[in-house]
């Protein structure tokens, strides 16, 4: 959404938020071989998935004693279980249940987490199943699906259905499952014939229909790769503010350049969640997707990671919103770093997005124009405020009505050649510009 104010305003793309749709030494041997194209011909018997449900697991997650969500997951290593992420909102410990019966356990520790592709790797210790094997053939054309049933005692332990096609689900490549003859549970694997993961199985409510899709293998794979320590699932919502605020510089690294920016202790929620989301590499090859002249540019929205050309873009967030904490002495001079958000009309206690960002690169202003901003938005600007607006620039309309928490350090230049690119009608460069990691140093 544009908020466009008088002659003198400069544009800025709000964002609309909605749903559309025990250690780090672990070895190579220990990360599943991923199946070829050739294995996925081959045929086998109802017994082998049988054999396979040893290594998949109900998820039941609590907050202390609180009763949670429930899901299923299956592991994919040693000491590895792959599950929804979102089974762990709030989640301080869950009770892992083999499918096929046996003995509950309780799990407190994580690898890593991927918010986008909505993945968690949990941590596990003495599991008598055997992994299993990631499909990792490059095309799913004619693929065939077979995922277990909960039910253990049914004649029919499994139900099958087909991939028909890749699909990018608000920022998420996905494998759309059709002609489905069962249900398929949040976290289940879904195989192929051989018994290889296609990939983790989700559902998704699209025009009013129920959708089954799987997070594709090559995804977990990915997020394998990371080999971190475990940490405690605890970790996952709290805010570590002495560590946070211990952070010597954060790099923006992107296709143009490196931009190295601070965030500032006064707004210690806004910085603490980007430091988490940029540690989780939630930014890594997102869009720069709107660049304005004489605003500036912003990123951060999940849904532009795998975007086509003409694709609308700039609708997902990480699926929460950060209340808003407007400063004194933090305004939107050249070089600041702000949270965009729905307009006033739809979000009346000026939340801000979870995950996007704008630094401003601005424009110089005349005390004229600061007059009448202050008339419009009922604000007063500092002395202080009126001789940068007027000598070094910025965009002092957005002032008392959006959250400054940062400020670039050095490479704002980066951002001003930026700025000079074309676009299209909505603001999104023509030609792709990414955030291609996001660097903490401590």
């Amino acid at each position: 959404m544009m908020i466009i104010k008088n002659r003198y305003t400069a544009l800025i793309l709000l964002i609309h938020l909605f749903v559309a749709c025990s250690n780090g030494n672990r070895s190579a041997e220990d990360v599943p071989k991923q199946a070829t194209k050739s294995e996925v011909a081959s045929k086998v018997s109802k017994s082998i998935f049988t054999e396979l449900a040893n290594a998949v697991f109900t998820i039941q997650t609590y907050d202390e004693k609180r009763i949670l969500e429930k899901g299923k997951g299956f592991l994919v290593n040693s000491t590895t279980i792959v599950a929804p992420f979102s089974l762990f909102k709030g989640a301080t410990r869950a009770i892992i249940t083999p499918l096929n019966g046996g003995q509950q356990m309780e799990i407190t520790h994580y690898f890593a987490n991927d918010r986008i592709n909505n993945l968690i790797l949990l941590q596990v210790e003495n599991i008598d199943a055997t992994p299993l094997k990631l499909y990792g053939a490059s095309t799913i054309d004619g693929v065939k699906t077979t995922v277990i049933s909960e039910k253990r005692n049914n004649t029919q332990p499994l139900f099958t259905g087909s991939c028909i096609q890749e699909r990018i689900i608000q920022g998420r490549k996905l494998y759309n499952i059709s002609n489905v003859n069962g249900k398929i549970s949040w976290g289940s694997p879904v195989f192929v014939s051989n018994g290889s993961v296609l990939g983790m199985g989700i559902s998704e409510e699209l025009n009013y229909e129920l959708n089954y899709f799987a997070v594709p293998a090559s995804e977990i794979y990915t997020l394998l790769q990371r080999n971190e320590t475990a940490k405690p699932l605890v970790e996952l919502e709290s805010q570590n503010t002495i560590r946070n605020a211990a952070v010597k510089g954060i790099v923006l690294e992107t296709d143009f350049g490196d931009i190295k920016i601070k965030l500032y202790s006064q707004t210690p929620a806004y910085r603490n969640n980007f430091i988490k989301l940029a540690e989780e590499g939630y930014y890594d090859n997102l869009l720069i997707h709107r660049i304005i002249r004489d605003f500036g540019i912003q990123t951060g929205a999940a849904d532009t990671r795998h975007a086509k050309f003409d694709d609308i873009v700039g609708w997902k967030g990480p699926g929460y919103t950060i209340p808003a904490h407007i400063v004194p002495g933090l305004y939107h001079k050249r070089g600041a770093i702000g949270s965009p958000r729905k307009a006033d009309d739809k979000n009346h206690n000026r939340r801000s997005d979870g995950s996007q960002f704008y630094i401003v690169t601005g424009r110089k202003y005349l005390d004229d124009e600061l007059d009448e901003f202050e008339e419009e938005n009922g604000i007063k600007f500092t002395q202080e405020q009126r001789n940068v607006y007027k000598t070094i620039g910025g965009s002092p309309h957005l002032d008392g009505s959006y959250t400054v928490f940062g400020e670039v350090v050095s490479g704002l230049e980066v951002a001003d050649r930026m700025t000079m690119l074309p676009v299209h009608g909505d603001f999104r460069p023509i030609a792709d510009i990414r955030l291609k990691k996001v660097s903490i140093e401590y």
